[in-house]
């Protein structure tokens, strides 16, 4: 071990806790593939079955490798309701404020116009996609920088996880400008999801209500509640994958748009940057 480095659990074993689960459920699912269910329900049944898994494993490692009794707790999810949903609550606020300025912008700029609305699918679609915001927080924020700050100093651990969240959400198969932007936008966005856990002193629902609030937002406003413009330059939008599609899909993230609103997120936040020290054992 190098001089000054923690104990703690083995880099090969953070690198391969969540692959090997995604491999069970890929292995798990293939019967159906045989069977002729869509491929496509399919990859979305071995996210789930993959996401069961960890559910299932993650407090039995915590418990053998973190050595901490209240798994559940240290992760930020075991605390008095109320505090959870005013968390909750300020992050989707949070979300949305991003949201309607980035709107706002778009509409001035003259790239959007309001669209006609959501349909109930879309409706149902959006209150769906704020599941997203969990799973993933409780695997970036919560067990993942967990892991990392038993190995490094919590400075390190919160730009390696959000180095992590950014190259695993980024697109490289669709030319340079893609990871271009996404790089960055996502790296900023893991810091202020970071930075948003420690704000509410550790609790992982504000974080969930920011990360889900986007992604379900940004779905409602690109279905329908805004009409986009196919040609908004990728510089300030970030990329747009359907572009010969009525409603594109664009990844505001990756834009300089995008980089604007997060920037100013982490300034917001730049105060609660001192408080991120959480060792994994220590009170929440």
């Amino acid at each position: 071990m190098r001089r000054g480095a923690k104990a703690g659990p083995r880099w090969l074993g953070i690198g391969l806790f969540v692959p090997l689960q995604l491999a069970v459920a890929w292995l798990l699912t293939r019967p159906l593939l045989w069977l002729g269910m869509d491929p496509e329900v399919v990859r979305l049944l071995v996210s789930l079955g993959a996401f069961v898994l960890f559910l299932v494993c993650l407090p039995l490692r915590l418990e053998r490798v973190w050595a901490v009794a209240h798994p559940w707790r240290l992760l930020g999810l075991n605390a008095p309701l109320g505090r959870s949903i005013h968390a909750l609550a300020h992050g989707l606020l949070q979300a949305a404020l991003l949201l309607a300025g980035l709107s706002i912008l778009l509409l001035i700029l003259g790239y959007a116009r309001w669209g006609g609305g959501i349909t109930m699918g879309q409706t149902v679609n959006t209150v769906a996609l704020l599941g997203v915001g969990f799973a993933e927080e409780l695997v970036f924020r919560g067990w993942l920088w967990g892991e990392l700050q038993l190995r490094l100093s919590w400075r390190q651990a919160v730009m390696a996880q959000a180095m992590v969240f950014s190259v695993l959400h980024t697109r490289f198969d669709q030319g340079w400008a893609i990871p271009l932007g996404l790089l960055p936008g996502m790296f900023m966005l893991g810091l202020a999801l970071a930075g948003q856990r420690s704000k509410d002193d550790h609790l992982l629902a504000g974080a969930v209500g920011l990360h889900g609030g986007l992604v379900a937002g940004w779905f409602a406003l690109q279905s329908g509640l805004l009409s986009l413009e196919p040609s908004i330059p990728v510089w300030l939008m970030g990329p747009n994958y359907n572009p010969v599609a009525v409603h594109p899909n664009y990844n505001p993230v990756g834009g300089l748009l995008g980089w604007l609103g997060l920037s100013i997120q982490l300034l917001r936040l730049r105060r609660h940057w001192g408080q991120m020290d959480h060792t994994p054992g220590s009170k929440p």
